[in-house]
């Protein structure tokens, strides 16, 4: 390579593999280790510096104090003088008080004379002469006492600095030291071979699935879009409700383009330590940058992405904000050349800084909503494949029975329905484990062994016969598709629906028979039992919800017209403010309790009109517990219903299959000659 081509590595890339950079701030930590050390030895010294008593200067005064001779020492209980303690650096006695010119005082006084190792055998051998009773101390030297001394603190600090280095490099993952690597970026990297999810593993979303491939084919093929200097988005936003599809779409990018995919969570970048998420962000598109062209996905972005300055702000030094800073300076640095493209999931994109969803940051905006009925019917194909299928199951009509129900949801009902067939011992999935699936997902599991008093069965019997009644005659409400009086979940009863389409809206014809449903119930139950309970409380909150909608969003009140009167959704303030006056507020109130009295009012005349037919239905799920669609309208033809219990079903099963032995002869019984002469007996 020629001279004029070499040129020096930027400061900012990392070393050379094999080589490491030196620690930053490791000197820095050393002389702080030392400082603490030096400390606690400084402390050591002058405790020990602070001996008690009182040094004698004479060496030859401190032998005449302790000559047994003239009787300055403390007595022992035995009355002989107290051993004298020979330590290793000094001898220490204890005089009697009184001592002239010593120990004046009323109290026993300590004298110490010091002595070093020189002149320590010649001490003794003198103590020995004179015949004073001394004792060797085998007190270890200053360094040993001081280890003794801070020896657990040094081991304690050494085991919490060894812990806290050992959580640093697994969180960081690489070199650097302790705190090196602790603002490396946690994202995963996926290849094409890797991911084994494809477009055609994603179903229900189809405008989506089209526009994320603009992206891919813009990563495989760069100039056919620059032909016409077109420009690729830097940003798509995945906008839609959980479990829609957003990160199997983005799991499919990463299985379908052939470039390096780096996904990580908008949580992994939030830490204890303020500038950690914003070191994660500069580091995690330093190596987007050097790995282009390639894909970064954020999901859930909403935890670091929301508005900046609203009420669950700490201030403009927080964590999260200043990660949401080092995202926005990154993500409008790229250079038009650089081949980044950015990912982002979330089911909250009204809360998320504006600044983030402007041009040239995330640019488009792809909405991943819940799938129509076409939509479900291939998610539910997809999922299928996966388990054997009876020859009646019919999906179109479990699609249709299922609206509302997002991706996740019908893939639980797949499995659902293939786990209850498991268990049952069936070699396929017939339609009626997708039925059970579906309402187990959506109401809980039927609990047949529950004890339920007849009084109480009675109750919900004309409860749920209620609702059936009314729904069936309402032309705008939704078809009647079953009604059972098993308790499921936490309701005692159940009149479940099939929307004969999907709802992207409620007109107000819907709305007003959906209340009047919802009152039928306590109507009922109140008309037979002469009482009320409160198993109408979920009917009461649905029918509360919808009238308080009609009135402050939907613009259906006569009396406050074409005006919304709820509050910002994106509003994050500790605090909500009412839009509205109290004199206003009044009138809500007023408006919602007429609607719901309407309703309650022509529900109670419909009731009252077709008693008959309510009784009638309260009867056959008494008998039944259980009541099909056809069976209903049966009923409310003011037919009856003829088929065998489940009691009926169990006593026959018990009932003996063989007539009682007779006493007749075998002759009695077949006679040559008779006209069933040749037959086979029967198996009777």
């Amino acid at each position: 390579m020629p001279e004029n081509d070499q040129t020096p590595t930027p400061p900012d890339q990392k070393p050379p593999q094999g080589k490491s950079a030196p620690p930053k701030g490791g000197g820095r930590g050393l002389m702080s280790w030392v400082f603490i050390l030096g400390l606690m030895i400084v402390l050591f010294a002058v405790m020990q510096s602070s001996t008690p008593g009182r040094e004698i200067g004479s060496r030859t005064h401190f032998f005449q104090l302790i000559d047994p001779a003239n009787g300055h020492l403390v007595e022992t209980t035995a009355g002989k003088p107290a051993p004298v303690v020979v330590e290793s650096d000094r001898i220490t006695a204890t005089l009697k008080p009184g001592t002239p010119g010593d120990n004046p005082g009323t109290e026993p006084a300590m004298v110490w004379y010091g002595i070093d190792g020189s002149n320590r055998h010649v001490t003794l051998e003198r103590l020995d002469k004179m015949g004073v009773d001394f004792t060797t101390d085998t007190t270890q030297s200053i360094w040993v006492q001081l280890l003794l001394t801070i020896g657990p603190f040094l081991i304690l600090l050494l085991l919490i600095w060894f812990l806290i280095a050992r959580s640093m490099r697994g969180a960081g993952g690489g070199p650097g030291g302790m705190l090196g690597s602790f603002g490396k970026s946690r994202h995963r990297i996926s290849t094409k071979e890797a991911s084994k999810v494809r477009f055609t593993d994603v179903a229900g979303i189809d405008e989506a699935k089209e526009e994320v491939l603009e992206i891919v084919e813009f990563l495989k093929n760069p100039k056919r879009f620059q032909r016409l200097g077109g420009r690729i988005p830097r940003g798509v936003l995945l906008v839609g409700p959980p479990g829609c599809g957003k990160t199997l779409l983005a799991r499919a990018i990463a299985g379908e383009a052939d470039c390096p995919f780096f996904s990580i969570s908008g949580s992994d970048f939030v830490e204890m330590f303020v500038g950690v998420g914003a070191s994660r962000v500069r580091d995690l598109f330093k190596q987007a940058k050097e790995n282009s062209p390639c894909i970064i996905f954020l999901d859930e972005v909403d935890a670091v992405g929301r508005r900046r300055g609203s009420g669950f702000s700490s201030g403009g030094h927080d964590e999260r904000e200043q990660t949401l800073n080092a995202i926005l300076v990154e993500m409008d640095g790229f250079d038009a050349t650089d081949q980044v493209i950015v990912i982002a999931a979330t089911n909250r994109s009204d809360v998320l800084d504006p600044a983030l969803t402007r041009p040239g940051r995330f640019d488009r905006q792809v909405p991943v909503s819940l799938p129509d009925v076409e939509g479900r019917l291939k998610i539910l194909e997809v999922h299928a494949d996966a388990i054997k299928l009876a020859p009646d199951v019919d999906m179109k009509r479990v699609a249709r029975g299922t609206p509302m129900f997002s991706g996740a949801d019908l893939a639980a009902l797949i499995n659902e329905a293939a786990i209850i067939a498991t268990l049952e011992d069936k070699d396929s999935v017939d339609q009626l484990d997708f039925e059970e699936a579906r309402d187990k997902i959506k109401f809980g599991r039927a609990r047949h062994s529950r004890k339920v008093e007849e009084e109480e069965r009675a109750a919900t019997a004309y409860h749920e016969a209620g609702h059936t009644a009314v729904q069936a005659l309402l032309e705008h409400a939704d078809p009647v598709h079953k009604v059972t009086i098993i308790p499921r979940g936490q309701a005692m009863g159940a009149t479940f629906s099939l929307p004969e389409k999907d709802r992207y809206g409620y007109g107000r014809k819907f709305i007003e028979a959906t209340l009047r449903v919802l009152c039928a119930g306590r109507i009922a139950e109140q008309r037979q039992t002469n009482d009320v309970s409160s198993g109408a409380a979920m009917d009461i909150q649905m029918a509360t919800a919808y009238a308080k909608h009609m009135v402050l969003e939907w613009g259906m009140s006569s009396r406050l017209g074409f005006v919304r009167y709820t509050s910002d959704d994106s509003n994050e303030s500790l605090l909500p403010d009412k839009e509205y006056s109290p004199e206003t507020a009044r009138i809500i109130d007023e408006e919602v309790k007429h609607i719901i009295d309407a309703a309650f009012a022509d529900a109670e005349r419909m009731v009252s009109e077709h008693w008959n037919t309510v009784t009638a239905i309260a009867e056959a799920l008494l008998k039944y517990e259980t009541l099909q669609a056809s069976e209903v309208e049966t009923l409310m033809s003011g037919g009856a219903i003829d088929r065998p219990t489940v009691t009926d079903l169990l006593d026959a099963e018990s009932e003996p299959t063989s007539p009682p032995p007779t006493t007749a002869s075998p002759t009695d019984r077949h006679t040559p000659g008779d006209a069933d002469d040749g037959m086979l007996p029967t198996p009777a």
